[in-house]
């Protein structure tokens, strides 16, 4: 198991005291050498009345002991309830082991978060990744679509790099290809805009939107009226290439503006230029491993299919690693299929020393993972591994009615629209707080309301409302209780934390320990989602207990006649602070001090 920065969390204790109980069984029962202790897991139970964690030790080690999972629970039971951890051990259904830990476990928990302070949860030692997102092909402004891959991606990058991992945040510039000759000719036309002709309205399959007006001025500016002179085979390089450089330099301010920055851009044109060919040199790899061959394909089933032509051609063998049908690598115009560029792209990573790569794709290119999948077991010779993670539509709302103009792009929002209008914290936040392959309903209007109906309002004010209580007890019972983080956990770490003792704060603590594990899962399952439904549910316990507070006074933070609860109580809640603002620095928002 990982560890964390430098010491055990509580989870990972329990985890750590679970395996010792099971070698120590395993020892003494001679069960066979060599046995992987590492399936067995320490978690939250589904049912909080069931206990404080479950372990499925006996479950899954039942075949190497040659015991029935009941029985094993209860040989490995017998062993935890000697343990000064633990309150008490039940053994439930066919197997599982729940426990109850002891109060004291809970007041380490909350240490432990105060040791750590921003380094609680965080884990050492992870592998080398590449998260390749956004990748929005340079021929407009991006959209409200593309800001929820993005802003995934980023954060995905982000709970990795937190996880431990070297991670590389990449773009694909798709800069080859029809659609940048599409761009290539609609710029041109506005050259020719720009020069003072009426071109009239823009002819269909040209883009429309006005974005396009200051490539052609810039054009212009630059060339002056030397293009017209030209053939389109002529201008065509030079007027893609400085339509591609303005796209992306737009792309990349509106992704500032999200403080999305990536580390790598990579250009597809790159893999077939420059005299050094990647797309046939992959081929040719390909071929000599007997995984490309000249076939000809059967009809789709169903609907047509985009790269199918009834020709012999050249094929790759997709279905040799787990595709449903061989993929086409060369058109009927002896250009590359996507496909073909696509093998290079990602072989091209794998030799840059990336075994691990992450995309994050669209709605519309679930079809696609199989093929890609394929080509990496087979380019990597099963070295590499690929997790395609899809992001689904977003619906734009204002008032629960649909917002679908835009003033500049005439046909969609843009992605600088409406980071405009409701700012960058409930942007990224909103687009995380639904699993990335479910549908979000973004209402324009709810993300602006100071209420619990509005998650990233209620998590930052949990952050902010824990400052408030700083500054009161500041000003009437502790003047000593420092301002800078670092110094006030230290300060606070002294404190009684075992007078912690209200069912209502223990629950308040248990939600603070469950956060590394919380992290570890979320890694491990590429899902940064489940971050923010930890933040709000963590705000919603504290400020439930503020509320509580206010009607019963002996729950309140600060009691005046009692210095040492008080500190124990101030302890608590630098610990929700610290784990809201680790946790909303991952998802890339701001952890406010005051919110007005």
């Amino acid at each position: 198991m990982p560890q964390t920065s430098s010491s055990l969390h509580l989870f990972a204790d329990v985890l750590a005291r679970v395996h010792a109980a099971c070698r120590a069984l395993a020892a003494d029962s001679s069960w066979p050498e060599g046995i992987d202790f590492s399936r067995v897991v320490v978690e939250p139970p589904r049912d909080a009345s069931h206990g404080d964690m479950a372990t499925n030790a006996a479950m899954v080690l039942a075949k190497e002991a040659k015991a029935k999972p009941r029985d094993l629970a209860e040989q490995i039971a017998e062993r935890l309830r000697s343990d000064a951890l633990i309150a008490k051990v039940d053994v439930a259904g066919p197997g599982f082991i729940n426990l109850t830990l002891k109060p004291a476990a809970w007041a380490e928990a909350l240490r432990t978060v105060l040791r750590e302070g921003a380094d609680y949860g965080r884990i050492r030692g992870g592998a080398k990744v590449n998260v390749e997102y956004v990748s929005a092909n340079p021929t407009g402004p991006m959209h409200v679509g593309h800001c929820r891959g993005a802003v995934f991606g980023d954060a995905l990058a982000s709970l990795l790099q937190f996880a431990g991992h070297d991670v590389t945040r990449e773009y694909y510039i798709n800069d080859a290809g029809a659609q940048v000759d599409v761009l290539a000719r609609s710029a041109f036309l506005r050259y020719r805009e720009a020069l003072g002709e009426d071109i009239g309205a823009i002819p269909e399959g040209l883009y429309p939107g006005d974005y396009l007006k200051p490539v052609g001025q810039a054009l212009a500016t630059e060339h002056g009226n030397k293009l017209l002179a030209m053939s389109e085979a002529e201008w065509l390089p030079t007027v893609r290439a400085k339509a591609v450089a303005m796209m992306m330099d737009e792309i990349k301010d509106d992704l500032a503006a999200l403080n999305i920055r990536h580390d790598v851009f990579f250009s597809e044109r790159s893999l077939i230029e420059d005299g050094n060919n990647k797309v046939a040199q992959t081929i040719d790899f390909l071929k000599a491993k007997g995984d490309i061959y000249e076939g000809r394909l059967p009809p789709p089933k169903g609907a047509p299919v985009e790269d199918w032509e009834d020709r012999e051609q050249l094929l790759f063998k997709a279905t040799a690693y787990g595709d449903d049908v061989d993929r086409p690598l060369i058109k009927s115009d002896n250009s590359y299929t996507y496909f073909a560029s696509d093998i290079a792209y990602h072989k091209n990573k794998f030799d840059r020393g990336f075994a691990e790569m992450i995309d994050v794709w669209g709605a519309d290119h679930g079809g696609y993972i199989k093929r890609m999948q394929a080509a990496v077991k087979a380019t990597t010779s099963g070295k590499g591994s690929l997790d395609v993670k899809i992001v689904q539509l977003v619906k734009l709302l204002r008032n629960g009615e649909p917002v679908k103009m835009s003033k500049r792009s005439g046909d969609f929002v843009t992605l600088r629209e409406v980071v405009d209008e409701v700012g960058q914290d409930a942007v990224r936040f909103m687009m995380l707080y639904r699993k990335n392959d479910a549908v979000l309903d973004f209402d324009l209007a709810k993300v602006m309301e100071q209420s619990r109906d509005n998650p990233v309002f209620y998590v930052q004010y949990g952050h902010a409302r824990g400052h408030s209580i700083f500054r009161n007890a500041r000003a009437e019972v502790f003047p000593d209780l420092p301002e800078d983080a670092d110094k006030r956990m230290v300060w606070l770490s002294e404190s009684a934390v075992e007078r912690l003792s209200d069912p209502v704060e223990l629950e308040l603590l248990k939600r603070l320990a469950i956060y590394p594990r919380m992290l570890e899962a979320a890694a491990a399952a590429h899902e940064p989602h489940r971050i923010a439904f930890y933040l709000y549910d963590l705000a919603s316990e504290f400020h439930a207990l503020w509320t509580k507070g206010r009607d019963l006074p002996y729950l309140r933070f600060i009691i005046n006649n009692d210095a040492d609860l008080t500190k124990a109580r101030l302890a608590m809640v630098q610990g929700v602070v610290s784990v809201l603002a680790s946790g909303l620095a991952i998802l890339g928002v701001h952890a406010p001090d005051e919110m007005r």
